[in-house]
């Protein structure tokens, strides 16, 4: 399934890199999801990306963490694990944009672009499972333990969505991170009591 998704993502975002049309069509665009209700929007600027680096990172983030999410998912519920990850990535996509909807609903100025928020909420999603799992960002050169990275990309998030400084939607980051922490809770509570123990453990607590 991530495959597919990657796969769906890389095809349409390629064709709207030269087709202005497609592009305008499918972006967010909360000035016109209100006043049009054009509320496929909501859904559809996630095919899209502002560039083949965009492009990439999102989708090699979403190949390396989406299949530990989807193992997760199918050793808890079996086949219907891909079920709830397709909710998962679905959901989180129109989730992580409604802040910024409320936001701009009434600025036909704003646009946005890209699975940034879905991706986060893969990520998110995958630490519950993982959360003392080691993530490496460029240039650091060891890992971070993943729970450690959840609350650092939180704060980071939330403080940069609030300076406005520049282009990337951080509120997009942050919201889709806690739809995916809240949506996996939701689905299945013991995953919060498991991402306690572990945490417990790794700290000899």
């Amino acid at each position: 399934m991530v495959l597919i998704i990657i796969v769906i993502t890389s095809i349409i975002s390629i064709i709207a890199f030269t087709n202005a049309d497609l592009f305008y069509r499918f972006r967010f665009n909360p000035f016109l999801v209100k006043h049009s209700k054009q509320w496929h929007r909501f859904f559809t600027y996630a095919l899209l990306h502002a560039g083949a680096m965009h492009l990439i990172i999102n989708m090699f983030v979403l190949y390396s963490f989406g299949e530990v999410v989807i193992k997760a998912y199918t050793s808890l519920f079996g086949i219907r694990g891909y079920y709830y990850f397709a909710l998962l990535y679905i959901g989180s996509v129109m989730m992580s944009v409604l802040p910024s909807f409320g936001k701009h609903k009434d600025d036909p100025g704003y646009n946005a672009v890209g699975a940034s928020g879905a991706v986060s909420a893969v990520v998110f999603a995958s630490i519950l499972f993982v959360p003392t799992g080691r993530i490496t960002i460029f240039p650091i050169p060891f890992g971070i333990p993943a729970f450690i990275f959840g609350i650092l990309y939180l704060v980071y998030s939330a403080y940069m969505s609030k300076r406005g400084k520049d282009n990337i939607g951080h509120d997009a980051h942050f919201w889709g991170a806690v739809f995916g922490v809240i949506y996996t809770i939701a689905i299945k509570p013991r995953i919060f009591l498991y991402f306690i123990d572990q945490i417990k453990t790794f700290l000899n607590f």
